[in-house]
């Protein structure tokens, strides 16, 4: 077996090649078998995660979104980042080994950039495993109890999130709608699910997404159990919660199951937004750029500052989180209503896909995954997140169907006292869902 160097530029030479990668040092000083060794488990677990990385976008994501997964990434990290400062300290030898001076500062740097290197890519992939905990908690499993609230959400366990689906697709190919929910972490409990209720479907073959939105004043709508529910729609989780005999399937699941009847095709899953969050994930992402259509001036938006009042022109505007926040949840512009506010929300919310996916993002990953951790719930398998991301990458904005359910699919009956109220037009909600979903459709099916 060859002897180990004794001069200074020999040892930092072993020390860089077994830097760049393990084993390059010993087959340097002729340490063949010890080469091999410490080169093959490296190359191995190389070979693994290039199928994933050269894979698509949504393989790379699908590494880090299980939270299984992405733990188990760290442990590789930190196994790797050893191994890596063992094959360097073997290769070199110890300071009686004839380290001088100068190739032990080198030694000790170079394996200072081994610990800091990993421990930051070790930090990314811990994050994604904490955040990703919180985030899915489907992951929780079925008898999960303690299913983490939202900041600012009270934890009662009467109104957790249901953690697992109530109907899942029928297979990989089959459409896929998902409920998506404001949360108002400012407002008390009884409205902090329905300030924004939109169905997002995707159709993982043909591409086709369709953002369906439903406003808040709906009411007098059929009951999937039969009744009629004669409140607004925005209060049907409050009611359920208040009157639980009389809705055995509890809060969520209720309005789940509501918005499926009447959309005529089942929700397989729910993601649930705090607004808040969502402000901060806008900041930290850069803002979002949307064309506004019609300039807003809306005298009674109250910043919850004191300050009164949101106005912006007709153009392209870049915002920032709590002026797009302020887009979407302005109300009282002349000549704005809810749909167009809802329309509003869709945008931003595009906008904010777009932007997510640039290459600027790779930098600001963590504090990014920290802000979803924060706000957003949902029981979307994380397993299927990379195909999602694969999905949402091939979609052009301007490709995607936007639909709110207000004239013509809803009409505003009159009202003695002053309430607005709309009241939705079921057989033109019927031709809609059998537009978008076809013989899948319930209304199809039973003839409706």
């Amino acid at each position: 077996m060859a002897s180990r160097p004794t001069r200074s530029s020999s040892a930092v030479a072993v020390a860089v090649l077994s830097f760049l990668w393990p084993g390059l040092g010993h087959w340097y000083i002729g340490r063949r078998r010890a080469a091999l060794l410490f080169a093959t488990p490296a190359l191995l677990a190389l070979a693994a995660l290039a199928g994933q990385v050269l894979g698509s976008t949504g393989q790379r994501v699908a590494l880090l979104a299980s939270p299984s997964s992405a733990l188990t990434i760290v442990i590789l990290i930190v196994l790797f980042g050893l191994w890596r400062l063992i094959a360097i300290i073997d290769a070199v030898g110890t300071p009686r080994d004839h380290w001088q001076r100068r190739s032990g500062t080198v030694i000790v740097a170079l394996a200072l950039i081994v610990v800091m290197t990993h421990a930051w890519a070790g930090s990314v992939a811990w994050a994604f495993y904490v955040e990703g905990s919180r985030i899915f908690v489907a992951d929780a499993g079925p008898d999960a109890t303690d299913v983490p609230a939202l900041p600012g959400v009270s934890a009662d366990p009467n109104e957790e999130f249901e953690a697992t689906p109530a109907v899942t697709p029928e297979s990989k190919t089959a459409r896929i709608n998902v409920l998506l929910m404001g949360v108002d972490s400012a407002q008390s409990r009884t409205t902090e699910l329905t300030d924004t209720l939109l169905v997002a479907s995707f159709d993982p073959t043909t591409k086709d997404v369709v953002l369906v939105s439903f406003p808040r004043d709906l009411t007098n709508f059929p009951l999937y159990d039969g009744r009629r529910y004669t409140g607004k729609i925005n209060s049907l989780m409050t009611w359920v919660r208040n009157h639980p005999n009389e809705f055995p399937d509890g809060p969520m699941p209720t309005l789940v199951k509501e918005l499926g009847f009447l959309l005529g095709a089942p929700i397989h899953y729910y993601a649930a937004l705090d607004l808040a969050g969502f402000r901060r994930m806008i900041d930290v992402a850069g803002g979002v750029t949307v064309t506004v259509d019609k300039a807003l001036a809306d005298a009674r938006y109250d910043w919850m500052d004191g300050r009164r009042g949101f106005w912006i022109s007709a153009g392209k505007h870049k915002l920032n989180g709590e002026e797009a926040l302020a887009y979407v949840r302005s109300r009282y512009s002349p000549g704005d209503n809810d749909f167009n506010r809802a329309r509003r929300q869709q945008q931003v919310l595009l906008a904010l896909r777009k932007q997510l996916t640039t290459p600027e993002m790779l930098p600001k990953i963590t504090e990014l995954v920290e802000v979803a951790g924060d706000t957003i719930r949902t029981n979307f398998p994380s397993d299927r997140v990379g195909e999602m991301v694969d999905l949402a990458a091939g979609v052009d904005n301007d490709s995607v169907r936007s639909v709110v359910l207000g004239p013509p699919y809803a009409f505003n009956p009159k009202s003695t006292d002053g309430i607005y109220r709309l009241e939705l037009d079921m057989d033109r909600l019927a031709r809609l869902s059998i537009e978008i979903f076809g013989d899948a459709s319930t209304y199809d099916s039973t003839g409706q």
